[in-house]
Order: C-alpha cells, then sequence, then structure tokens
C-alpha cells in the first residue's frame, strides 16, 4: 500500500502514537469521545469534514494535507531537542532537596545562565533554548538540592523557561509537568507562585482547560496584586498584570468575553506602574492581549481594528521579539477570519523576519500559514516561508 493509499484513520492513529498520545488524550483535546477516536482509527467512522480534519491535524501537530496523503509529511522541527527536555524531567528525582548534593556552579553563575535561557526565550531563539534547558535544570535542581531554598527561585525560574517553550512548540502536558513542578518548588511563597503560575495558566489553556486555567492565574493575581495595589515594586505589578492577561486568555478560550474583557481591564489599570523594560509588561502588551481575546472569540474585525493600533502604539517596540512575533501570528489569524488573505501573509511574513522560529516551529503559526499558502496565489514571501518549512512540494 503506497502512501497515498494508507486510510486516514490509520495516519490518525500512526501520528498520535508518534506523538505519544493515547486515545483518550487525543479525545480529551478534540473534545471528543474515546469512541470516537478508535472509530475514526479503525475506518469506522470517515473523517468528511475538512474543519474536523484541520481540528485533529492541529493536535497532533501537522499539516491537514498530511492526513490527507496528498504530500509527503514535512520535516518536524524541535522534536530531538524536545526528546532532551523530556529526558530532562524524567531526572527530577535524582536530588531531593536536603540531599547535601552541591552543583560546581555557584549560584550567582547559575543566576547568569538562567538569565541567559531567560533572554534566548524572549528573542525566540528555540532551538538555543532547548539545547540549554537540560543542563540548566539538572544544575539549577543539583543547586537546590544543596541549598535548600536558596536556590529555590532560579529553579522556579528554569521550569518556567521549560514549560514557556513546550508551550510554544506544542508539547502542553509535559510543559504541565514543568510548570506544576515549579510550583511545587516555590511552596507557598507569593513571589514565586506567581511566577509558576504564568506557564502553568498557559499550558492548561493549550491543553483546552481554560477554566481550570482561570482559576489558577485569577488565584495567583490576587495574591500577587493586593501589594502592587498597594504601590509595591514594578517587578511585582508586571507580574500581576501578566497574571490577569493570562487569565483573560484563558477566559476566551472558553467563549467568556464579558470575564475576558473584565480582567483586561484590571490589567490595564496594573499597566501604568509596570516598567515594560523589565518583564514585557506594560500597556502594549495590554493591546496586544485585546487582538489575541477577539480572535479566541472569533471576532476578526475587532482583532484587526486592535492591532493595526497596537503595532503603532508607543510601547509595541519594548514588546519582547517572541511577544511582538506571537502577537503578528494571531493578526494573521485575525485578517484570515476576515477573509484578507494579502494582509494574513505579510503579518507572517514580518512575523518571520523578527523571529525565523515563531512561525517555523510553533504548530499554530505552521497551520495559519498552511491556510494562506493554500487560499489562492500566495505573494512570494508566502510561497518562500511555506517551502522553507516543508508545506509545498
Amino acid at each position: 500500500m503506497t502512501g497515498g493509499d494508507v486510510p486516514v484513520g490509520r495516519r490518525v492513529a500512526q501520528w498520535r502514537v508518534r506523538r505519544r498520545m493515547t486515545q483518550q488524550m487525543l479525545a480529551d483535546r478534540l473534545g471528543k469521545s474515546k469512541s470516537w477516536v478508535d472509530k475514526v482509527e479503525r475506518g469506522v467512522r470517515a473523517l468528511d469534514r475538512f474543519s474536523v480534519i484541520q481540528d485533529v491535524a492541529r493536535v497532533l501537530r501537522v499539516e491537514p494535507a498530511t492526513l490527507l496523503g496528498r504530500e509527503d509529511p514535512p520535516p518536524v522541527l524541535g522534536d530531538e531537542g524536545v526528546d532532551g527536555v523530556r529526558a530532562a524531567l524524567a531526572r527530577y528525582d535524582l536530588f531531593p532537596a536536603g540531599s547535601g548534593r552541591q552543583d560546581s556552579a555557584s549560584t550567582d553563575e547559575l543566576g547568569r545562565r538562567v538569565d541567559h535561557a531567560w533572554s534566548a526565550y524572549r528573542h525566540a531563539r528555540y532551538p538555543q533554548v532547548l539545547r540549554l534547558v537540560p543542563e540548566l535544570l539538572d544544575a539549577t535542581r543539583a543547586a537546590h538540592a544543596g541549598d535548600g531554598d536558596g536556590a529555590g527561585g532560579l529553579l522556579v525560574r528554569a521550569y518556567r523557561i521549560t514549560a514557556s517553550v513546550l508551550v510554544k512548540l506544542g508539547e502542553p502536558d509535559l510543559a504541565w509537568l514543568a510548570a506544576d513542578r515549579a510550583v511545587t518548588v516555590a511552596a507557598g511563597d507569593p513571589r514565586w507562585t506567581a511566577v509558576a503560575a504564568v506557564p502553568l495558566g498557559q499550558a492548561l489553556r493549550a491543553t483546552g482547560r481554560g477554566r481550570l486555567a482561570t482559576t489558577v492565574t485569577i488565584a495567583a493575581a490576587n495574591r500577587t496584586g493586593a501589594p502592587a495595589a498597594r504601590g509595591g515594586s514594578p517587578v511585582g505589578a508586571a507580574l500581576a498584570g501578566t497574571l490577569w492577561v493570562e487569565a483573560a486568555l484563558a477566559a476566551a478560550s472558553c467563549g467568556d468575553a464579558r470575564s475576558a474583557a473584565e480582567w483586561l481591564g484590571v490589567a490595564a489599570g496594573i499597566a501604568g506602574r509596570a516598567d515594560p523594560h523589565l518583564d514585557g509588561f506594560g500597556p502594549a502588551a495590554v493591546q496586544v492581549a485585546h487582538v489575541t481575546v477577539a480572535v479566541e472569540l472569533g471576532d476578526g474585525a475587532e482583532a484587526v481594528t486592535r492591532h493595526e493600533t497596537a503595532i503603532r502604539s508607543a510601547g509595541w517596540r519594548w514588546l519582547p521579539v517572541e511577544h511582538r512575533a506571537a502577537h503578528l501570528v494571531d493578526a494573521a489569524r485575525a485578517y484570515l477570519q476576515i477573509g484578507d488573505l494579502l494582509r494574513a501573509g505579510r503579518a507572517l511574513t514580518e512575523a518571520d523576519r523578527l523571529a525565523p522560529a515563531e512561525v517555523r516551529m510553533r504548530p499554530v503559526a505552521r497551520t495559519v500559514l498552511a491556510e494562506v499558502a493554500r487560499g489562492g496565489p500566495a505573494p512570494a514571501g508566502v510561497a518562500h516561508l511555506a517551502a522553507a518549512v516543508g508545506l509545498t512540494r
């Protein structure tokens, strides 16, 4: 049987196994039953709606055409690096806290390494982050085991970086594990628990658990926001604001427009007291969050209007490269919603210029690129980008 003759259901099963998913995991992410997945894979139920094929392809991190057998599967970027991170997370119990194990690196040196990894993430250098994370996790866990709470903050930050990049690369379950470890290490410390809650909310939202994500982020935001409201540090204000933004995004993922608007309003009230140079949070971050919320709620026209305002704002250039590129991908989604393929393509090519990995390694960006490329005659930049990531033959 040639590749083109393989039934769609069998391809779904093959990619599900490759992604290390059970039928129940795939069903949960699709909002379907395990029985539905089983029938699809056995060919009892046909996948005869392209919109459903798109949903399955998105969860499996492949292109719809791959499931349909119309082209060779594109290369899966980042898999090797993700395997290294997975192995590092599996070593979590080698250095239990208080074991007396000392790492050769000093706390200051580890701090510089964590800063370097965080900078690489904020510049969307995801291959570099994947290379750095395994050794960084080992080193910070060893330091925490030898120094107890003294290195706890570094370990929380290392787990945050790990979880954040895994969410980007379409590995939300693994990201959830890393973020949960961060919460455990934080051990109730308000600041570090809040830091850990950011990627935890992102991971939960990426797995389709938006309501649980709102619970987590609001609890952390309330605990962090009290001192921020009393004129606390700019760092605390930025952290509280980021959590309220995450709560709004989680609400939007559940279709709760009223809560999303309310929580973005809270974030906007905090944004004026934050320093956008510190962690990228400020009025511009709230502006671009409005775009993502509108896209999630299916209001493409509102999203486009807010996007075109946001990129002209004074704070746009202060957003981290990763944040700007991710926003441009969301803008491309908005343009697709209103049927403007030309501007969707321009947004994607601009995102690729800023941060190639944001477009070439993120499953959601590749899916948007595929839709733009197949929607009609593609501009040269879009066609070149699609070819570069293996979406065309």
